[in-house]
């Protein structure tokens, strides 16, 4: 069944457009749902990698203190968590049927989701050079699981952004859009907290600890 994409005027517009319709209220809450689930694996991935981070072949082998550092790891954070403050003036701009406004505010955030990417691909072959591989050690697999898993959710989040805004450039905002772009916001925001626990337990742990 088509979608009515009603374009509304400022007088017009919700307060809450992101829940105005049963459709956009139905997204959330299969939203919040769904995150349940990816809460659970990542809560998995975890548990799995500081079980398994101080296991490696040899005495000589290189441990996340060798390894990592906290620099690059820190400009990937501060990266990934401005992008989440970007996406939050893109909802906001969206609440004031603002369109252009949030479309300028989630085109920053893709860029700035682009950036953290080209650093941890970065940093993974900066790694792999070191020998610390995949195969090579239950460290290198569990990290690579984890902190990997994590940069699959970005391109997810990326890609779904950057279709959202070639798809509405030329429709503008309504109350079916708008909900669409309330819950990919909502899912780059948990794929940030999820880094903050990453760049926590893994790097500033792995160095510090």
């Amino acid at each position: 069944m088509a979608h009515h994409e009603e374009q509304m005027t400022v007088e017009r517009w919700p307060s809450h457009p992101e829940t105005a319709s049963l459709e956009g209220k139905n997204k959330l809450l299969g939203f919040w749902i769904f995150l349940g689930g990816e809460t659970v694996l990542f809560a998995s991935l975890f548990a799995t990698y500081l079980a398994l981070k101080d296991h490696v072949p040899s005495e000589d082998h290189l441990l996340a203190k060798d390894l990592f550092h906290l620099p690059l790891a820190f400009v990937m954070t501060m990266l990934l968590l401005t992008s989440s403050l970007t996406s939050v003036y893109a909802l906001y701009h969206m609440k004031n049927f603002e369109f252009k406004k949030m479309i300028t505010w989630f085109i920053i955030t893709v860029v700035l989701g682009l950036g953290f990417l080209g650093l941890e691909i970065y940093e993974f072959v900066e790694y792999i050079h070191q020998g610390h591989t995949f195969r090579s050690s239950a460290f290198g697999s569990s990290f690579y699981f984890l902190v990997g898993t994590h940069g699959f959710h970005v391109i997810i989040g990326l890609t779904w952004i950057i279709l959202l805004i070639i798809r509405n450039m030329k429709r503008g905002l309504s109350v079916y859009n708008a909900a669409k772009f309330n819950t990919a916001a909502l899912y780059w925001h948990f794929i940030d907290v999820v880094w903050v626990f990453i760049f926590t337990v893994v790097y500033l742990l792995g160095v510090l600890g």
